[in-house]
């Protein structure tokens, strides 16, 4: 990073940690910014923040209310300059929440020089109200991960995902099945500091209880009938990396105990083993159902939930997901196109209208599958709207805006209804007007920056009309 002085810098940690290995001498070697550091113990009500500060970097001590009170008394400061919390390797659910509320990033200790550097550019490089700027730097890193979407509703729910990745605490993925939790867990796999190493996904629901603890922690030769040799546990397969359970809430009671002692002590024993063995894994957790009514029903243990969701990632459906439905089915497409050896297939505007007013009851999956089988099927190199072959019953085709299927709510059927509107009102206005954006908006009687949102939004390419 070039040398400047135009940013000013505030460490706040233990005055007991040696200054060749705190974070202030870290953020100083890699920032070159004025960096001043201060001790816990210097903070009270009489303690002013120099107005000249841009940015307090506040790092955790060793009980979380030292870090808490450091944000309370920031907040009270009213100052402008950004906060940088840096968490504790394990910090728990409450912490991290309370640190969401109030600081503009956060990190987990152990801190790492290169991620250093990459928050500080981030942090001081934009200012508070270029949140566009942050969505664009989360969508490369989301496309990356092939973790795909730009409505604001997705953005909203996977932008901690590059924070949570660099983090060992267990996170837990909710949403509907066909949502992606599985493509979610493995982005927090690929942008964390395990991606080198094995990712293990178990489907919860098809492991017969009599078989769970085997397969999750492998067996002794002669441990049972059958046994004729060793069997190496699915936990023995993930070590170093991540442990991936899929549908946690189709385990028994029995089964959730088991996994429970496993994620409190680290170690797991092979069935006929009387030799335990510690587990390097982090574990992430998925579930299609709401496990707080899983607990009060009595279904699920309350101490395994508040275990698994220290962070927790709530997928939404695809139909509340409006603007990113020709999103993904583009890049569907792209991926069937670049593994197929005959031309290229694209689709026709009536079949992009009917997939954004369809409610997609099997989300991402079903998505997925309609495009696959609309490919296969396909005659032609455009995808017509007859060749998309729904679950329930298909929205109106034609070149006009299609409503969405009747059983679907008022809000979701309107969302549906208007997105389909909107791009086709401003498709047609962009094709009479030969791809103008200025004359097109006149007639429309929009502002030219408020019409090139919605081009933008609908990722409307003007060439191709």
């Amino acid at each position: 990073m070039t040398k400047t002085k135009q940013h000013r810098l505030l460490v706040i940690e233990d005055e007991d940690i040696a200054e060749t290995s705190s974070v202030h001498a870290v953020v100083k070697r890699e920032s070159e910014y004025d960096c001043e550091r201060l001790a816990w113990r210097r903070l009270g009500s009489g303690c002013l923040l120099d107005r000249g500060i841009d940015l307090v970097v506040a790092v955790a001590g060793q009980t979380s209310p030292t870090l808490t009170s450091a944000l309370d008394w920031l907040v009270h400061q009213k100052t402008a300059a950004f906060t940088l919390a840096v968490l504790p390797e394990r910090a728990q659910e409450p912490l991290v929440r309370s640190v969401l509320a109030v600081a503009d990033d956060f990190m987990f200790s152990p801190v790492r020089p290169v991620e250093v550097r990459h928050r500080l550019q981030r942090i001081l490089g934009e200012a508070r109200t270029e949140r566009n700027a942050v969505y664009e730097r989360l969508i490369e890193e989301m496309t990356v991960a092939k973790l795909v979407g730009r409505d604001p509703v997705f953005l909203q729910a996977v932008e901690q995902v590059p924070c949570f990745a660099r983090t060992d605490a267990p996170i837990l993925i909710s949403g509907e099945t066909g949502t992606g939790k599985e493509l979610c867990a493995r982005a927090l796999h690929q942008l964390g500091n395990r991606s080198n190493l094995p990712f293990v996904a178990v489907d919860c629901g098809s492991i017969p209880e009599s078989l769970f603890e085997s397969e999750l922690f492998g067996h002794t030769r002669g441990a049972f009938t059958g046994a004729d040799r060793e069997h190496k546990g699915l936990v023995a397969f993930a070590e170093g990396g991540t442990f991936f359970l899929d549908e946690i809430d189709a385990l028994s009671l029995a089964a959730q105990a088991k996994l429970l002692r496993f994620l409190q002590e680290h170690t797991y024993r092979p069935v006929g083993s009387e030799r335990s063995r510690s587990a390097d894994v982090r574990v992430i957790a998925a579930s299609n159902r709401d496990l707080r009514q899983s607990v009060a029903e009595k279904k699920f243990r309350a101490d395994l939930y508040f275990r698994l969701d220290i962070l927790h990632i709530h997928l939404p459906p695809l139909r509340v997901r409006v603007g990113d439905v020709e999103l993904l089915a583009q890049s569907i497409l792209d991926e069937i196109n670049g593994s197929n050896a005959g031309p290229p297939k694209s689709f026709t505007r009536a079949a992009l209208h009917a997939l954004a007013a369809y409610s997609w009851p099997g989300n991402i999956r079903e998505l997925n599958n309609v495009i696959q089988r609309a490919a296969l099927t396909s005659g032609d190199a455009r995808i017509l709207a007859s060749d998309l072959q729904f679950q329930s019953r298909p929205p109106a085709i034609n070149d006009t805006f299609a409503p969405a299927e009747s059983s679907t709510s008022f809000r979701t059927a309107r969302q549906a209804a208007m997105a389909a509107f909107e791009r086709h009102y401003v498709e047609e206005l962009l094709r009479k007007h030969g791809g103008n954006v200025t004359h097109a908006a006149r007639e429309a009687q929009q502002d030219r920056r408020a019409f090139g949102r919605l081009i933008k939004k609908h990722q409307i390419d003007r060439s191709a009309l």
